[in-house]
């Protein structure tokens, strides 16, 4: 008897014995599974984060084609509104030529009986004679201190002072209110704060252009700067549809493809 409950007590000794060395292994088990686990997942978030930076270069490398877009539309526009100057300045300069020359080619009657008339003031020449208006119906004769004071005022924006150009094209437009040059005034107003983003009263005076001269050769570039202006402000709405106003009322002008450019550019961020 005592022999079997020795036997007995060395068996349930080697069972627990047993046991107790299986426990750690369980647990090691246990150990190394979580341990895998918590390495897959972090290999899943270093493909999230390789995907997400995948797209933010390709965002990148999105909006930079779109700033040299942009650019190069600015560049164009710039270019467009020298030309167009330079335009208007050569034909309104034969323009006085023409009207200089009128009265030296009007033939004298030849029955009027000659009369002694007085000595002509001294420079007094036909260039001093109020020239014929062309264009819109408010503008009127071109002047020499107008003219003076529009370029006093223009190469300031031309050499970057914007601030002071905006000031000169506020006096001129104070001074003149329906000058020749008015127009072209409200126009460079507009840009002197545009380029220093002072977009509100950019929009002011781009507007004032567009409603006041709707036929002027700088109203399309005035609606499109208007419906920038709005950009700027964030007023996506109302730049989506200045700018397809552009398109629409002026079809086939420069000011019309930068508008469709940039509206589609727009309605691309709208979808992303």
């Amino acid at each position: 008897m005592r022999t079997f409950a020795k036997t007995l007590a060395a068996s349930i000794v080697c069972g627990a014995a047993a046991l107790a060395a299986a426990a750690p292994a369980y647990a090691q088990r246990a150990s190394l599974a979580d341990r895998v686990a918590v390495l897959e997942q972090r290999a899943a978030n270093n493909q999230a984060n390789v995907d997400l930076l995948n797209q933010v270069t390709q965002l990148k490398s999105e909006v930079q084609a779109l700033r040299s877009q942009v650019e190069e539309l600015q560049q164009q526009n710039q270019q467009l509104q020298q030309s167009s100057k330079n335009q208007y300045l050569d034909l309104d300069g034969r323009l006085n030529q023409l009207e200089g020359s009128a009265p030296a080619a009007a033939p004298a009657p030849a029955a009027a009986a000659p009369k002694p008339a007085a000595a002509p003031p001294p420079h007094a020449a036909a260039q001093d004679r109020p020239p014929t208006v062309y264009g819109d119906a408010g503008t009127v004769a071109q002047s020499a201190d107008e003219r003076s004071a529009y370029d006093v005022a223009f190469n300031a924006l031309k050499a970057g002072l914007y601030a002071d150009s905006a000031r000169m094209f506020q006096a001129f437009i104070e001074t003149y209110p329906n000058g020749t040059y008015t127009p072209n005034a409200l126009y460079w107003l507009g840009e002197s704060y545009y380029v220093t983003q002072n977009y509100q009263l950019a929009l002011v005076q781009f507007q004032a252009l567009y409603e006041r001269y709707p036929t002027h050769d700088k109203a399309p570039g005035a609606l499109l700067k208007m419906g920038l202006s709005q950009q700027g402000l964030r007023q996506v709405d109302a730049a989506e549809r200045t700018l397809g106003e552009v398109v629409s009322r002026f079809p086939g002008t420069d000011a019309a493809r930068a508008a469709s450019d940039r509206l589609n550019a727009l309605q691309l961020g709208r979808l992303r």
